[in-house]
């Protein structure tokens, strides 16, 4: 059956050099949208991103609109482009608080940017608001990357309500993404602010890639290993779940992207 397919991925190709998610996040929109599936794909628009050379422009109807994250208020912009060889739409969130710095995740010394807790929350919020202007209902929301990883807990908590996303099914993709260390302490008392009342937030009372992978499969409808190099303390939470999974297969199988339409609609 065709599905209402949202991306939620922390980066995509051509935009971001080209990187195990990157190319299946601009693959799979493309292969999704061939067989029949209507698809909206969104990433953050990281200052490294080259506007002209990628044709970026900014959508004034979908901009405008002001998040409080953390008590501050974040003016939201919304810019798109296509890419040429696919016939694929992909919507950029944008913000100068966030997204201007000329780097993705982390500074010229490999260290993470002490704010990507509260950069993850305003896109999450960002696509979701932004989805909601396009009065789009997707059946499906597919996140990729741990950048992404309060939208499942979004769409089950804050917009399970909505019209606009009720009944929505989540699935997570998980990839060999591990950041050292810990997200900010605060991370999960930004979640709560957000009206996310849940006790499952106690998982990121230590904000560490694997609790955040935790936490994340709590609200999913279906798990994807896809990376070969998941970390394993992961990749058994996953399995443990119960929860439909998907197992890692190389993306030179001929059925690669039909397993993915066929899990799809597992799930529904």
């Amino acid at each position: 059956m065709a599905s209402k397919i949202l991306y939620v991925c922390q980066q995509i190709a051509p935009y971001l050099p080209e990187t195990e998610s990157s190319q299946l996040c601009r693959a799979l929109a493309q292969a999704m949208q061939e067989r029949g599936n209507e698809i909206r794909t969104f990433m953050p628009r990281y200052g490294c991103i080259n506007e002209r050379r990628h044709q970026l422009h900014e959508v004034i109807r979908l901009s405008g609109m002001n998040l409080i994250i953390d008590d501050n208020d974040h003016q939201l912009i919304i810019k798109v482009a296509s890419i040429p060889t696919a016939r694929v739409q992909i919507y950029f969130i944008d913000n100068d608080d966030y997204f201007s710095r000329k780097a993705v995740l982390t500074d010229t010394e490999g260290v993470p940017f002490a704010d990507n807790d509260e950069r993850a929350l305003f896109f999450a919020r960002g696509v979701l608001e932004t989805v909601k202007k396009l009065r789009w209902s997707p059946t499906v929301v597919h996140c990729h990357g741990w950048f992404t990883g309060v939208m499942p807990v979004y769409l089950k908590r804050v917009f399970a309500d909505d019209p606009i996303f009720r009944g929505v099914k989540v699935v997570v993709s998980l990839y060999d993404d591990a950041f050292p260390g810990e997200l900010d302490r605060g991370f999960a008392d930004k979640i709560a602010r957000e009206g996310v009342e849940d006790e499952n937030l106690s998982i990121l009372a230590t904000p560490s890639y694997e609790n955040l992978c935790r936490f994340v499969m709590e609200y999913a409808d279906g798990i994807i290993a896809a990376s070969e190099h998941v970390d394993p303390k992961v990749l058994a939470i996953a399995r443990a779940s119960g929860k439909p999974m998907l197992e890692y297969q190389s993306p030179e199988a001929e059925d690669f992207f039909d397993n993915y339409n066929r899990f799809y609609d597992e799930i529904q």
